[in-house]
């Protein structure tokens, strides 16, 4: 019943790892995307910090494209 009608999936974690993760369940196989929304003042105040971090991580076209957003 467990495995094929209760509910509960019998795919459980092996070698010691069921101490920190459950067994499978419907989340595992969800696909999430998250989405953000940022009007043109938010971005004319964030724009500094972001290309700051950017560069830090090395990381120069996500600084480039923050630049280029506010050129639009």
């Amino acid at each position: 019943m467990g495995d094929f009608a209760a509910g509960p999936s019998h795919c459980l974690p092996t070698g010691g790892a069921a101490k920190a993760f459950s067994g499978l369940s419907v989340d595992d196989f969800v696909k999430r995307v998250s989405t953000i929304e940022c009007s043109r003042a938010a971005l004319r105040k964030l724009a500094p910090l972001v290309e700051e971090l950017a560069e830090a991580e090395q990381l120069p076209a996500h600084a480039r494209a923050v630049r280029a957003r506010l050129e639009r």
